[in-house]
């Protein structure tokens, strides 16, 4: 059984940096791997992904500001936040796909593609 685990939120001041990491257990195989955030009252959305060849892809609001990696030899996904803004203010999951591709829609990661969810970490900006 697959088993996501989210880590690495918490408060900052807009500006600053987070680095979430996800930690991956019980899983063999080399698919597309997501970030996605629902802050309160709006709904969920892809932050980035990057697939099993390691092409990445984010959403427009946070290019150039956001990087996503994975690491195969400790198993984790990460994904690094620079240049924080309230808006970024959500919890933050991060998702395994079934496909080893990443699939996109609207310039955002595609949530129905993904098959196994995190239980989430907080991520608060201030300004």
């Amino acid at each position: 059984q697959v088993t996501l685990v989210e880590s690495g939120g918490g408060s900052v001041e807009a500006g600053g940096s987070l680095r979430l990491t996800c930690a991956v257990s019980g899983y063999t195989g080399s698919n597309c791997m997501g970030w996605f955030r629902q802050a309160p009252g709006k709904g969920r959305e892809g932050v980035a992904s990057i697939s099993s060849g390691g092409s990445a892809g984010y959403r427009n609001s946070v290019k150039g500001r956001f990087t996503i990696s994975v690491d195969n030899a400790k198993k984790t996904l990460s994904l690094e936040m620079n240049s924080l803004k309230p808006e970024d203010t959500a919890m933050y999951y991060c998702a395994a796909s079934r496909l080893p591709w990443c699939e996109y829609r609207l310039g955002q990661p595609d949530p129905q593609y993904f098959s196994v969810w995190g239980q989430g970490t907080q991520v608060t900006v201030s300004s």
